[in-house]
C-alpha cells in the first residue's frame, strides 16, 4: 500500500534528522553505510524519504551514530 502524504512527509523528515545526526556526529554517507553494512544507494534512499526505513533498520542506525532510537523521531 502506498503512504499517505502525510506518511511521505514524516519520513521525509526523518531522513532530514538522520542527515542532520550524522553530520553532528562527523560521519561520512559512505561510512554510514558501511558501518551499517548496508549499500549506500539504499542509505541515501533513506535520508532522501524515498524509502521507509523498518524499525531493525532504524536502530542499527541509532546505534551507529550512538544515539538512543527515540532521538531520530526528535524533529
Amino acid at each position: 500500500m502506498p503512504l499517505t502524504l502525510k506518511e511521505k512527509k514524516y519520513v521525509k523528515k526523518l531522513g532530514a534528522k538522520i542527515i542532520a545526526l550524522r553530520k553532528e556526529a562527523g560521519i561520512k554517507q559512505k561510512e554510514l553505510s558501511d558501518l551499517l553494512d548496508m549499500d549506500d544507494g539504499s542509505l541515501r534512499r533513506i535520508e532522501s524519504g524515498r524509502t521507509n526505513p523498518t524499525t531493525t533498520t532504524l536502530l542499527k542506525i541509532a546505534d551507529a551514530l550512538n544515539i538512543q532510537m527515540k532521538d531520530l523521531f526528535d524533529f
